[in-house]
């Protein structure tokens, strides 16, 4: 047992490898789920009935796939994709494995936030430039979008948070970052200060990507 701040120091370079294990994760799936989850929700409000390319066949099968995936718990889903994992990175452990179950796993998250959040976009905007005779694609990365950015951008925020949250989970499958660091270092060790330090770490990454996406949200609003 080890309650002295000594081993933080001792330890500062596994410190530092997690801190920025857990930011390439954060990012590298805030990124790809991002843009997947953005093709998805733009599908998934296209395809409502009554909108651009409405099907309710098609509406109903995005839909209910993305209302099976969200609600699975993310240590669950990291067991349930290991063999998705081995094909895709080749490996079902490690900062890959987790990387690619987050961007999976966050892509139905931000899917259903992009879908919500256009869906408050005043209709009057889409019907005017369908009455322009413009297409629906450019109805909707053209319009859609840029009037539904500011929201878009405090979504994406809380997908962020979700994210950081996640990567600690995948210290369960060596996935590396501050929630190993505070496990395998820390609390396996009854070394509380590592786990205190770890916890301070995750607050302060949580806290710069919500400063940053206010700030983002804030000047888009402005525009």
């Amino acid at each position: 047992m080890n309650n002295s701040f000594q081993s933080v120091i001792d330890s500062f370079d596994v410190f530092l490898s997690s801190a920025r294990d857990t930011i390439v994760m954060s990012i590298v799936s805030l990124v790809i789920a991002g843009v997947v989850g953005l093709a998805l929700g733009l599908a998934l409000y296209a395809t409502r009935p009554g909108n651009l390319l409405g099907s309710r066949s098609g509406y109903t099968v995005l839909n209910l796939v993305v209302n099976i995936v969200r609600p699975i718990p993310f240590v669950i889903f990291l067991a349930a994709i290991a063999p998705l994992s081995r094909v895709a990175v080749h490996t079902t452990i490690g900062v890959p494995a987790v990387t690619f179950a987050i961007s999976f796993a966050a892509s139905f998250a931000v899917a259903r936030i992009v879908e919500q959040n256009l869906l408050t976009v005043d209709p009057g905007v889409v019907e005017a430039a369908r009455a322009a005779g413009a297409h629906p694609v450019s109805i909707l990365l053209t319009v859609l979008i840029p009037e539904g950015l500011g929201p878009l951008v405090l979504g994406y925020t809380f997908v962020f948070v979700g994210i950081v949250d996640m990567t600690a989970q995948g210290a369960l499958v060596g996935g590396g970052g501050l929630g190993e660091y505070a496990i395998t270092s820390g609390s396996q060790r009854y070394d509380w200060w590592i786990v205190y330090v770890s916890v301070a770490a995750i607050v302060v990454i949580v806290q710069l990507g919500q400063f940053v996406g206010n700030r983002l949200a804030r000047a888009t609003l402005r525009r």
